[in-house]
């Protein structure tokens, strides 16, 4: 008799709830466009990740590659020298820091601490994709305040909290928006959320501010607050997938309970600790990126397209037929993010470029708009 298929014997015994878990839908990668296309992959221009278009910090790279020699033991598993230099940059102790395999991670580790099957998770309704399907994983509910102007709507938020709240997602800036609250009325509105609630303050792009919202106040307060930082965008280090938190050391505790063993490797810990020392990089990707915003802004307002004011290294262009004009830049050689996923179905997101990057977009945009606009 022959076996019933894979599937359906996998059907049986998976856990209902996957079958309904969305997935996470990544930027697509050069290579996979060029091959599908039948481009060049030098010729072909990614503005879809948020990625910094300088790469890696020049000191981030000499650490790995000492660190590669070392390759063969398996990493410090607790991260001792990163965790003391992110201390110290925080003005911290180490045993208030929590490394990750990306700052993804730390979120799905949360859901393993504190989620369970009816409990409710605040967020806003376009805010990054991540929280709502971590939510969803653990079988708890996602209540999505609506934004207002783009940006968090904090009253609508609080609003939103009720006894059955065990998490709050807040980015700053956000993503996709590349919005950002003011840091006082986060910070006063953290300040008035029920002690038993935990705040998760996404500060992926925080590097890209002027003046970041600062929690720590209330963490050393010992409010549940997990702040969460990223090696991906401003410190060009996406690869190498490392992330952080901080926050209440006995916070810090409980997550390490979830935590895998050896969840960050070797040659990132280096890398992050090179980075970490290259401030002029920071200074010249900061200033160049303002530049970049400065430059697709215009350029955008000169077509007559609508965006949303960014403080993050990205910038939302409204389109129209957003599907089409992500597949007419696709097939011009350029990749960038279309936001159906977060029901914005008439726009993009566009990263912000190297100046001849963003110049290349905005030649190329008129005439797909024109082909799909006919």
């Amino acid at each position: 008799m022959p076996a019933t298929a894979p599937a359906a014997r996998i059907e049986k015994i998976l856990r209902p709830s996957v079958l309904q878990q969305p997935v996470y839908e990544p930027g697509r990668p050069i290579d996979e466009v060029a091959r599908e296309l039948g481009l060049d992959p030098e010729t072909v221009l990614k503005l879809a990740s948020n990625e910094n278009p300088f790469g890696p910090a020049p000191k981030a790279l000499e650490a790995a590659r000492r660190a590669l020699t070392g390759v063969h033991l398996y990493p410090d598993g607790g991260a001792y020298h990163l965790r003391g230099a992110l201390a110290a940059r925080h003005a911290l102790a180490p045993d208030q820091i929590l490394p990750g395999n990306g700052s993804n991670e730390l979120i799905e580790l949360v859901g393993h601490a504190f989620l369970s099957p009816g409990d409710e998770v605040v967020m806003g309704e376009r805010a990054f994709i991540v929280y709502k399907l971590v939510t969803l994983l653990f079988g708890a509910r996602p209540v999505e305040a609506p934004l207002r102007d783009h940006r968090h709507d904090l009253e609508a938020m609080r609003a939103a909290v009720t006894e059955r709240t065990r998490v709050v997602f807040l980015p700053s800036p956000n993503n996709p928006t590349g919005t950002a609250n003011d840091p006082e009325e986060i910070l006063a509105w953290a300040a008035g959320l029920p002690e038993e609630v935990l705040l998760v303050f996404d500060e992926a792009y925080a590097e890209y501010l002027d003046r970041p919202a600062d929690l720590r106040p209330l963490i050393k307060e010992g409010r549940l607050v997990l702040c969460l930082r990223t090696f991906s965008k401003i410190f060009g280090l996406a690869g190498f997938r490392l992330g952080y938190g901080y926050g209440p050391k006995e916070l810090i505790a409980a997550l390490n309970r979830v935590r895998q063993p050896f969840n960050t490797n070797a040659v990132a810990q280096a890398a992050a600790l090179g980075a970490l020392e290259d401030e002029a990089f920071l200074r010249r990707c900061r200033e160049a990126n303002r530049a970049g915003l400065d430059q697709l802004g215009e350029g955008l307002d000169r077509l007559g397209l609508e965006t949303i004011p960014s403080v993050a290294n990205f910038i939302a262009v409204k389109v129209g037929p957003a599907r089409q004009v992500f597949e007419g830049l696709q097939r011009a050689g350029i990749i960038v993010r279309p936001l159906v996923g977060y029901g914005m179905a008439e726009w993009l997101r566009v990263s912000v470029g190297a100046e001849q990057e963003n110049l290349r977009l905005l030649e190329v945009l008129p005439r797909v708009l024109g082909g799909v606009r006919g």
